[in-house]
């Protein structure tokens, strides 16, 4: 069993782009809708079958098409990534070449930092929820990463990157760091929304 353990620290700073959440949600949902459509399948062939040998198999292979599922989800996921990366590279480009200034914030001049629908301690456990643990990798029973990202002044988050020696458990942590289903509330300077920079520790144990 992999259990995923959370901690949560925020810094401010100011910088970068609009969220892509909304290309992530729609590969959750067209998946969400292909679940759906086995598990009423499954059901019709299990609640059709006598047999109590053959229910238990049905649902075995229930429990095996909902696995493969995931998986095939997890590489739709990972292009997802890659994708929205390259639009968060250009639009660094593009503001780069039209000279944007960036408003940068000290610690000092924030009157309210960013915040998540319902506090921290909800982000945690949507992203421990969202976090597809098939998707790692490791030899140790314990990897670590850190999480930094973006929380635009619209509450979107972007440029989500994680830091860690396991390449797998980085790339899930920034799947599930998009993924998330709401929006922040911006931080504040003088009245005015700002850009927010929020850091994610976190850990993954493999309990035998």
């Amino acid at each position: 069993m992999k259990a995923l353990f959370l901690y949560l620290f925020c810094f401010t700073f100011t910088f970068c782009f609009s969220q892509q959440r909304e290309e992530f949600r729609q590969v959750k949902n067209y998946y969400n809708q292909h679940r759906n459509m086995l598990n009423t399948e499954f059901k019709k062939k299990f609640d059709a079958e006598p047999d109590s040998f053959k229910k238990a198999n049905i649902k075995l292979d229930f429990m095996l098409f909902m696995r493969k599922m995931d998986s095939i989800e997890n590489v739709a996921m990972i292009g997802t990534l890659l994708k929205v990366r390259n639009l968060e590279d250009l639009q660094f480009l593009k503001k780069n070449e039209n000279k944007t200034n960036n408003i940068i914030s000290k610690t000092s001049d924030i009157e309210k930092s960013a915040e998540y629908p319902g506090g921290f301690n909800i982000l945690r456990q949507e992203v421990a929820d969202l976090f597809y643990t098939g998707g790692v990798y490791t030899e140790t029973k314990t990897v670590k990463t850190n999480v930094t990202f973006i929380v635009e002044r619209d509450g979107s988050i972007s440029n989500v990157h994680a830091q860690g020696d396991n390449f797998t458990f980085n790339r899930q942590a920034e799947i599930a760091l998009y993924s998330v289903s709401e929006k922040f509330s911006p931080a504040i300077v003088k009245g005015d929304p700002v850009r927010y920079h929020l850091r994610l520790p976190l850990t993954l144990t493999i309990e035998d």
